[in-house]
């Protein structure tokens, strides 16, 4: 059949032959077995507007690096399991089997193109069914015509994000949130792995470097800039780690789960960029750091400080989240920098999925930077963010080796994340449902009666979390060992250094 239709259509003498000519023409056309015109129109259609544009402009010797999205998608959601082992296990083989088999045909494909010299740099991406590869527009096109392949678009840049500097003096915002409570019964954070995904981190800073997990299963860098161990050319990160699992080497205590161990995933390359497969591979080597879905050695809590430029839904990582809370991992997001405008949130924490954090200052007040909903992204009006935690003037570790105050979102969802880690350490069986309604049942309500748009559920309160969950989840929390140092030494209150 040639370019136009019109040209080689005869006309049929009974409206039955033109019903069964036409239903037979979708039927070709939606296998993909008719060439010219119509497959491909169907194959543009699966290349990003933005793709097909540069696509246009480049010669046909060079190459671009794009990210190609596979139909099937493993159904991880509704996995049942009977403890975290199992349902991590589950999950990656769910996922990595998917893709084994979706992708067999187009990896073969692949193995020609690349003896060929029209691709290069490919990786296998099963936690979204998706192969990263730099190719030529032909090649590229040539995968757009395969009826298993979905979407193909750039690997998008995202860039770090900023920190807001304080105008006032440091508070106790551990205090505020009550995580010494929790200490003075024991949980301390002991026997829990927390992660980020950020800049990086400080590895010699004295208040994080016991705390490192250590060994290949603890750092990644989907750059191969620092392959070897944790590094931090931002600070950013350096910062969000402490706020979470900071010790008391300057003579107060700054994190929230103090004896916790942390693993980190490096999203920002040295020149402080994220790309979109990049990030997909963090995601993807969180679910399981060793490469053996038999071990069970995925963080219990992942933080994530950082959000997409763009205003709107993007649901670029929503497959993402999905398989980490099917993992048991709430996925906790700072909720931006964007206020005091209505509407101000950004992806991925607008997601359904995300558990987002706003920031108040210590007088609970919202800080006027923190994101505003409500937010409608992949679902009906919803109240953003779920909470709001300590965000302004927050002392905490930097990458000198000492301390600094930083003020955003980026330092309130640490605050949570350091709060989860404790509550596991009592209860560590908790479902991700557990997880976060224990969390959002015993806030601190803020501002008018209710939920609502400026501080979402209210504010963070670790010890009520826990009390609700003595009362709501069957088992009692876990006997812990007893603190090993001083309670009173945390609430020393001496001079920080600052940037």
């Amino acid at each position: 059949m040639g370019g136009n239709l019109n040209g080689n259509y005869r006309p049929f003498k009974s409206i039955a032959q033109r019903i069964f000519f036409s239903v037979l023409i979708i039927i070709l056309f939606s296998a993909g077995t008719v060439k010219g015109y119509a497959s491909d129109t169907f194959a543009q259609v699966k290349i990003s507007l933005y793709l097909q544009q540069k696509l246009s402009s480049m010669q046909p010797d060079e190459m671009v690096t794009v990210l190609v999205r596979l139909r099937g998608k493993a159904d991880v959601v509704g996995i049942q399991a009977a403890n975290r082992e199992q349902r991590l296990s589950s999950v990656v083989a769910s996922l990595k089997g998917k893709a084994d088999i979706d992708q067999k045909r187009v990896r073969q494909l692949l193995k020609v193109w690349q003896a060929k010299g029209l691709v290069s740099d490919v990786k296998y991406l099963w936690i979204i069914n998706g192969i990263q590869l730099t190719a030529s527009p032909e090649v590229i096109e040539d995968l757009a015509a395969q009826p298993e392949v979905q979407v193909i678009q750039p690997d998008e840049v995202i860039s770090a994000p900023p920190t807001i500097e304080p105008a006032s003096t440091p508070e106790k915002n551990l205090l505020q949130v009550n995580a010494p409570a929790l200490w003075d019964l024991g949980y301390r954070g002991q026997g829990i792995v927390v992660a980020n995904m950020d800049t990086g981190v400080f590895l010699e800073h004295p208040d994080l470097q016991a705390s490192w997990r250590g060994g290949t299963n603890s750092w990644f860098d989907p750059y191969g800039e620092h392959p070897d161990s944790p590094v931090d050319k931002n600070g950013h990160g350096t910062s969000t780690m402490g706020v979470m699992v900071g010790k008391d080497g300057g003579g107060t205590a700054v994190g929230v789960a103090p004896d916790a161990k942390w693993i980190a995933v490096r999203i920002f390359n040295d020149q402080q960029q994220a790309t979109v497969v990049g990030i997909h591979q963090a995601f993807q080597w969180l679910l399981d750091p060793d490469g053996d879905p038999s071990t069970a050695d995925a963080p219990h809590v992942v933080n994530s400080s950082w959000l997409l430029t763009a205003t709107g839904c993007n649901l670029e990582f929503q497959e993402d989240l999905q398989a980490i809370r099917a993992a048991g991992i709430l996925p906790i997001f700072s909720a931006g920098n964007h206020g005091p405008y209505p509407d101000s949130g950004r992806s991925p924490a607008n997601y359904p999925e995300a558990f987002s954090v706003g920031a108040v200052a210590s007088t609970d007040l919202v800080a006027v930077f923190s994101s505003r909903g409500p937010t409608n992204c992949d679902s009906e009006s919803r109240i953003y963010p779920n909470l709001v935690a300590p965000g302004v003037s927050v002392s905490t570790t930097n990458m000198s080796g000492g301390y600094s105050l930083s003020s955003g979102t980026s330092f309130a969802a640490p605050h949570v994340a350091g709060g989860l880690a404790l509550l596991l350490s009592a209860f560590p069986d908790l479902t991700v449902s557990q997880q976060e309604a224990s969390l959002l049942a015993s806030v601190v309500d803020l501002g008018i009666a209710g939920e609502d748009n400026d501080y979402g559920d209210g504010r963070l309160d670790i010890l009520e979390a826990y009390q609700w969950l003595e009362v709501n989840v069957p088992d009692s929390p876990v006997n812990p060992q007893p603190p090993s140092d001083p309670v009173g030494s945390f609430f020393v209150f001496i001079p920080v250094l600052t940037k």
